[in-house]
């Protein structure tokens, strides 16, 4: 049995960690400029956003790679460095967390639509994320995360191409954020049923608009597949101009409040943070679960 299974299986419910992209920039990460790209060229500050959620009390650290599909990492002419980006972010996330909690190879979507709505052809996505993929698991990571997903195909697309390369536990999420469906339009119900039929070892709901609308979709994909096990991994609200930078509504306190709603409603087994999300909203979230 895999160590992550071991880690669901035995406790109550996990904490996951919060939002990479949020801190970097922090760092000073400039937008426009691929967080990935900070895996090769910044590694310590990489390091210390890891280091920050495990201290917060985070159980799954999740890699610096949610942009890492070699055809998203065209944007920022890394993609002929795909292999060696994903390898890197996961083995600086194994180096910070040793055997303190998991690290979950993290990958996104391509950012491109496939055919026939767009012009990425379903078999070259799948190779895309298998590359990725392998390079996660090349590097050490306990399981996958597909999350931030709209396009169900998409997912499809990335589950068959992990799938190619490791048998590790595959975990899926996609955004719920145009009036109660993705922003292609599927529902929660007809995601959860979908992806639990692929054989996955969770389905969730991540990224959003608000926490109650993400709370609202997990609700209706308990009640699709009531023996599905579940995820949530909410944005911090929405963000709004402060003082020149973004600033996001949702505090520690009320994400914690949150937390627990979703345990209490859906049953949840894995919580934690997206966008906006800080190591303080993840500390809140583990004093607030790890009471259960």
């Amino acid at each position: 049995m895999s160590k992550f299974i071991t880690y669901l299986n035995t406790r109550p419910v996990l904490v996951a960690d919060g939002a990479m992209g949020t801190m970097l920039h922090k760092a000073g990460l400039l937008l426009g400029v691929s967080p990935e790209r900070w895996n090769l060229e910044n590694p310590d500050a990489v390091r210390a956003v890891h280091k920050a959620y495990l201290d917060a009390g985070a159980d799954l650290i999740l890699t610096n790679t949610f942009g890492g599909a070699p055809v998203r990492l065209e944007r920022d002419n890394l993609h002929e460095q795909a292999h060696a980006v994903n390898l890197a972010a996961a083995q600086l996330a194994c180096e910070i967390v040793g055997d303190r909690a998991l690290v979950i190879g993290d990958i996104g979507p391509t950012g491109q639509m496939l055919e026939p709505l767009g012009a990425l052809p379903y078999a070259d996505a799948v190779n895309g994320f298998a590359t990725q993929a392998a390079a996660l698991v090349e590097g050490g990571v306990d399981a996958i995360l597909i999350e931030t997903m709209s396009d169900l195909g998409e997912a499809v697309a990335a589950i068959e191409g992990t799938k190619q390369v490791t048998s590790l536990p595959i975990m899926v999420t996609m955004s719920f954020d145009t009036k109660g469906r993705t922003m292609m339009g599927v529902k929660p119900e007809k995601a959860a049923e979908t992806l639990w039929g692929m054989g996955v070892a969770l389905i969730g709901a991540n990224c959003g608009r608000t926490l109650s609308e993400t709370l609202e979709a997990i609700v209706k994909m308990r009640a699709a597949v009531p023996e599905a096990v579940l995820m949530a991994k909410p944005n911090a609200g929405l963000p709004h101009t402060g003082d020149g930078e973004l600033v996001y509504e949702v505090t520690p306190d009320i994400m914690a409040d949150y937390a627990q709603q979703f345990v209490a409603k859906a049953g949840v087994k894995i919580f934690g943070g997206c966008c906006g999300s800080t190591p303080e909203h993840i500390r809140a979230v583990a004093a607030a679960l790890k009471t259960i």
